[in-house]
């Protein structure tokens, strides 16, 4: 049996923050929604990644739909095997409770379907549930809500909203609109309530039934998640294809992360909007999942890289919308942000220049040939980014870490790595001449400035610093795993800016590494790809294991990890960690020294 009550108190207030780890993610490739421990939709954007939020609490907006137990619970939870369908799950004093929580899946891209199923597992249980929408990151207001036909209803911009299975709701008043919605639930062992929240810029369709959602969102990701078997720790390794796959849109498009303004270093001004599609991270994802052995995400890569490719060539940007539109201007939003953080949207991306995004792109294409995957329109997407990598590759750019323009080394390596791959992939003689001499020469060029008297390759023609980036080239195939320059750059990189299996970026300045900045997992990843490929299998999986514990229960990554207090740092969940995590699972199956993305 199901009951729903009026409250017997005043609404809930607004959730606070909770640590990032703490956070589960529910997508559908269209948006996605973080649900905090105590049953909070903190933050979601509709109707795309980048839309403005509905629910903004997370970074200190108005917004939340939270369904939670009354009383006293300690909090939990997982994911169902293979999906982005998560289950809250609170033991009570009573029992066991659970909130079966999904986006439908796949998703509409004008149209968001919210589903909530609250289930008494042991015992009986009481529930409440609050709604409170809040457009526009809560400066539009949030329409007036209204009963029609046994649901609620409103209207608030261009942002139609309606909320079925909450007949039973107190509606709460803002002045003389109601502006909330209030129950509570009782269901007694076994039964289960189901909540339906739909978002969309377009007028509503038919109510849809909450049993066929839950279906067909079921069916689909069984559809759309490989076995992944073969990897090492399959269950991780489907988890973050999974996560890949939510964070993908319809056009291809995958984007950075689901979230903005999330600080990577408290108070220190680093934070920023990923709701974009990168170029960069796209491309990683894509040889993440031909070395896998997938096939559909890896078409998505290069279905929006070429696209990008074809509009744009050597202008090609850094970063986009899902569809394809240039990045908004960056700009703040009058709220206080997550705690440690501010309220960014946009990103100033989109000035930058960053000529490795080329060089990734020639390598997305190689892996796609492998696979047998690269049609016509690809292969003219490859002579396009060739030719940017001839056209502009003495041009300072803002490298892979989107800092000032400078002849970065990692930027001209990995385009060497690029053009190489292409090389040995095409069939015309002439185009393979060409390229692998443009490699040669940028390689030449680059040693000529960019090494260190140690012999080790350091970051830039004026910059004898160590990086992580110089790790990458060598793992792509821009030079071989024996060449000194090699050898040298990793164990120097190992001796000064790795930690207890943690990796960093650089050096900022005289601080200690874990006080500038967190360990960056993707860091971590190269390290173990880097000494697998060394034949250092033993230091290689001491690598993996260590950087795939910096999770929370959900398991998902942010960019950075703080070492000291065992917290994620970021925007999250980060796609490209979730793709090198992949990716090492896949290659670290596989003999040292043997061809990318051949098993």
């Amino acid at each position: 049996m199901v009951s729903g009550r009026h409250p017997t108190g005043p609404p809930a207030p607004m959730p606070m923050p909770q640590s990032l780890r703490d956070y589960a993610l529910i997508a559908d490739g269209e948006r996605g929604a973080l649900i905090g421990p105590h049953g909070d939709v903190s933050w979601m954007c509709a109707p795309r990644w980048d839309s403005d939020a509905v629910f903004s609490g997370l970074i200190g907006g108005a917004g939340h739909f939270t369904v939670a137990p009354v009383g006293r619970y300690v909090w939990g939870g997982y994911y169902e095997s293979g999906s982005l369908i998560w289950r809250s799950r609170w033991i009570t004093e009573g029992g066991v409770v659970e909130c079966r929580e999904a986006l439908a899946f796949p998703g509409d891209t004008h149209r968001a379907v919210l589903l909530r199923r609250v289930i008494a597992v042991e015992g009986a249980a009481h529930v409440s549930a609050r709604l409170e929408p809040a457009p526009g990151f809560g400066a539009e207001g949030p329409g007036r809500l209204r009963r029609e036909n046994g649901d609620w209803v409103s209207r608030s911009g261009s942002l139609h909203l309606r909320l079925g299975g909450a007949g039973a709701a107190r509606p709460v008043r803002g002045g003389r609109r109601t502006t909330a919605l209030a129950m509570d639930l009782r269901l007694e062992a076994g039964d289960h309530h189901d909540l339906v929240l739909e978002l969309s810029d377009r007028p509503l369709p038919a109510r849809p039934e909450a049993g066929h959602l839950w279906s067909a969102t079921a069916a689909a990701w069984a559809r759309a998640v490989p076995g992944l078997d073969i990897t090492l720790a399959p269950e991780d390794a489907r988890h973050s294809y999974t996560v890949l796959r939510g964070l993908t849109a319809a056009t291809g498009g995958m984007v950075g992360a689901a979230t903005t303004s999330l600080p990577e270093r408290a108070e220190a001004g680093r934070n920023y909007d990923y709701r974009y599609v990168w170029i960069r991270d796209q491309c990683y994802a894509g040889q993440a999942v031909a070395a896998a052995g997938d096939h559909a995400l890896l078409d998505a890569a290069v279905r929006f890289v070429s696209e990008r490719l074809h509009e744009d060539g050597a202008r090609m940007a850094p970063a986009y919308t899902v569809t394809g539109g240039p990045v908004p201007d960056q700009r703040t939003l009058g709220l206080p942000g997550y705690p440690g953080g501010y309220d960014r949207v946009g990103n100033w991306v989109n000035r930058q220049f960053q000529l490795d995004a080329f060089g990734e792109a020639l390598l997305l294409f190689a892996a796609a040939h492998a696979r047998g995957r690269l049609d016509a329109d690809g292969w003219r997407a490859v002579d396009i980014a060739a030719g940017a990598v001839a056209l502009r590759g003495d041009e300072p750019d803002a490298g892979i870490w989107e800092l000032d323009d400078r002849r970065w080394t990692h930027s001209r390596l990995i385009c060497a790595a690029g053009l190489r791959a292409v090389a040995g992939a095409t069939s015309s003689p002439g185009r393979a001449a060409r390229w692998a001499a443009l490699a040669d020469s940028l390689i030449a060029r680059t040693a000529a400035t960019c090494l260190h008297p140690t012999g080790r390759w350091q970051r830039s023609p004026g910059d004898p610093g160590l990086d992580a980036s110089l790790l990458l080239p060598p793992l792509r195939g821009a030079l071989p795993a024996g060449d000194p320059r090699t050898v040298a750059t990793l164990r120097a990189y190992t001796a000064e800016l790795t930690r207890d299996h943690f990796a960093y970026r650089f050096r900022h300045d005289g601080r200690p590494l874990e006080e500038a900045e967190g360990a960056f997992l993707l860091c971590g990843y190269v390290m173990a790809q880097a000494e697998h490929q060394q034949g250092h299998q033993e230091e290689a999986l001491r690598w993996f294991e260590r950087n795939r514990s910096a999770c929370g229960p959900p398991g998902l990554f942010a960019e950075e990890y703080d070492i000291t207090q065992r917290q994620l740092r970021g925007n999250l969940p980060q796609a490209f960690v979730h793709a090198l995590l992949l990716e090492t699972a896949t290659r670290l199956t596989a003999p040292p020294g043997q061809p990318r993305g051949e098993k």
